[in-house]
C-alpha cells in the first residue's frame, strides 16, 4: 500500500505535497467566497474558476513539451515559487480589503500560466522518484495525499474564513509552499532517474497528439477524461452553489462537504494503492461507480445524507483519477510522458474554462442539484460508452504478455557438430608472427 514511500525522494515529496495542497485547498476555498462576496453570482463563480484555467485549457500541450526538454525539478522550484508569490498577493489584497473582481480575475489568469508548466513537470516528475515497478503506488499515493491535503485544508480553510476571515487562508497558502521548495533542495541527485530530455526541435507538439491519437490505450481514457473533467469536476463550482442555496450554510458548510468528500478520497486511494498493476477496463467501472455517486449527491434530501453521499463522491473521484494516470503514464514512453499528461492536464483541468461557466450558469438558474446532475449522468454514460474498446485492448495485452508454449522436445539453436573441433579455451593459444592469426592444432 505504502511501498514507493520507501524511497527517500519520493518520501520527501509526498509530505511536501502534503502541506502545500492542504494551503491551496484553504486558498480554494477563500477564493469561492471572495467571489461570492462581491458578486452573489454563481455564473462569475465558474467564470473566475475558468479564467484559472484558460491557460492551460490553450497552451497546456506547450507545457509538455517544456517538461520533456527541461530537467522537471528545477522547472518545479520555479513554478512553486510564483506560485507562493500569488498566493501572497492575494492576502495582502484581500487584508487590506483592496480586492476587486477584476484582481480575482487577473491573479487567477496568473496562477493559470504557471500551472501550464508547474502540472505536467509535477505529474511526469513522479516516474524520476521511483522504480517502474512502484510507479503504479506513487501515482495513486500523489493522488492520496492531494485528498489527505483536501480534508485539513478545506475543514481549516472553511473554519479560518468563517470565524478569522479570508486574508489568513491565502496567508497560510502562501507559506506551505515552502513546503516543497524544502523537499526538492534536499533530495539527493544520485538516487533520481531522471528520463531522456529530448532535443529542441521543431512541430513537437504535433509529434505528441499524432502519438496520442495512434495509440487507443492513451486516447480512449484521454476522451474519457476530457468529457468528466469538464462537466463532473467542477465542484469548485458545483459545491459551494448546493451549500448556500440548497442546505442554507456558508463557507463552514462548504469546508466540511469539501472534507467529508475528501475522507473518502483517502479511503479510496489507499485501496487503490495497495491494488497490482490496473486493468484499462477498471477506468471505466470506475467512472460508472462514480457518476452514480454524484447523482445520488445531487438528489439528497439534507445535509447529512448529502455528506454521506460525498464520501462516495470522493472514493469514486479519486479512484477514478488515479486510475487514468496510471494508465497514461504506464503506457506512454518516457520521452512523451511531458507530453501525455500535459494533455492530462488539458483534459482534466484545462478542460475547466468550458465546464466551469457552464455548471455555474446551470446551478444559477435551473438550481444548484442540477450542477451535479449534468456531470453524473455524462460520467456513467462515458463508463458504459467506453468499456467495450477497453476490454479490447485488455485482451490484446494479456495475448502480448503470455508466452509461447515451448514444444515438447525443441531442437537445439546450434546443433553440436559430428566432429566437434577441440575445446581450446583452457589452452595457451600460439599466433602465427608473419599474419596475426592464431595456429590450428596441428598447424606448423
Amino acid at each position: 500500500m505504502i511501498s514507493s514511500l520507501r524511497q527517500r525522494n519520493y518520501r520527501l515529496f509526498f509530505f511536501g505535497q502534503l502541506v502545500s495542497v492542504a494551503g491551496t485547498w484553504m486558498q480554494t476555498v477563500a477564493q469561492s467566497f471572495v467571489v461570492l462576496d462581491l458578486t452573489h453570482s454563481g455564473t462569475q463563480l465558474g467564470l473566475t474558476t475558468a479564467v484559472r484555467f484558460l491557460p492551460m485549457f490553450l497552451f497546456g500541450p506547450l507545457g509538455g513539451v517544456f517538461a520533456d526538454r527541461m530537467d522537471k525539478r528545477r522547472v518545479l522550484y520555479v513554478t512553486q515559487t510564483l506560485s507562493g508569490l500569488l498566493a501572497a498577493a492575494f492576502a495582502v489584497l484581500v487584508g487590506t480589503g483592496s480586492i476587486r473582481l477584476w484582481i480575482v480575475y487577473l491573479l487567477a489568469l496568473s496562477l493559470g500560466f504557471v500551472n501550464v508548466f508547474d502540472n505536467p513537470a509535477r505529474q511526469s516528475f513522479i516516474s524520476e522518484m521511483v522504480t517502474p515497478e512502484n510507479l503504479p503506488n506513487a501515482v495513486t499515493l500523489n493522488s492520496v495525499s492531494m485528498n489527505m491535503a483536501r480534508v485539513f485544508g478545506a475543514a481549516l480553510g472553511g473554519v479560518l474564513a468563517a470565524t478569522i476571515g479570508l486574508a489568513l487562508c491565502f496567508t497560510a497558502n502562501a507559506v506551505s509552499f515552502a513546503a516543497v521548495l524544502i523537499s526538492l533542495a534536499v533530495m539527493r541527485k544520485s538516487e533520481l532517474f531522471p528520463a531522456a530530455r529530448i532535443p529542441r526541435r521543431k512541430r513537437q507538439v504535433r509529434q505528441g497528439l499524432r502519438y496520442v491519437r495512434s495509440t487507443p490505450e492513451l486516447l480512449i481514457p484521454l476522451i474519457m477524461i476530457a468529457v468528466i473533467g469538464t462537466l463532473a469536476w467542477e465542484f469548485q463550482v458545483s459545491l459551494p452553489l448546493m451549500a448556500t442555496k440548497v442546505f442554507g450554510g456558508g463557507a463552514a458548510a462548504y469546508g466540511v462537504m469539501a472534507s467529508v468528500m475528501g475522507v473518502g478520497a483517502v479511503v479510496g486511494g489507499l485501496i487503490s494503492a495497495a491494488r497490482p498493476r490496473p486493468r484499462a477496463r477498471a477506468l471505466c467501472l470506475a467512472a460508472i461507480g462514480w457518476g452514480i455517486a454524484i447523482l445520488a449527491a445531487a438528489a439528497a434530501p439534507n445535509l447529512p445524507v448529502e455528506l454521506a453521499a460525498l464520501v462516495f463522491v470522493g472514493y469514486g473521484s479519486i479512484t477514478f483519477n488515479s486510475l487514468a494516470k496510471t494508465t497514461l503514464q504506464l503506457a506512454a514512453k518516457p520521452t512523451m510522458r511531458g507530453r501525455v499528461m500535459a494533455l492530462w492536464a488539458l483534459a482534466w483541468l484545462g478542460s475547466t474554462p468550458i465546464g466551469g461557466p457552464i455548471v455555474g450558469w446551470v446551478g444559477q438558474d435551473a438550481g444548484a442539484r442540477w450542477a451535479l446532475v449534468i456531470g453524473g449522468l455524462p460520467t456513467v454514460l462515458c463508463g458504459i460508452l467506453a468499456l467495450p474498446a477497453l476490454a479490447r485492448i485488455d485482451r490484446r495485452g494479456s495475448r502480448e504478455e503470455t508466452p509461447a508454449p515451448a514444444p515438447d522436445n525443441p531442437a537445439p539453436d546450434n546443433p553440436a557438430p559430428d566432429n566437434p573441433a577441440p575445446d581450446t579455451s583452457d589452452q595457451d593459444v600460439l599466433m602465427d608472427v608473419t599474419t596475426g592469426e592464431p595456429l590450428l592444432p596441428g598447424r606448423s
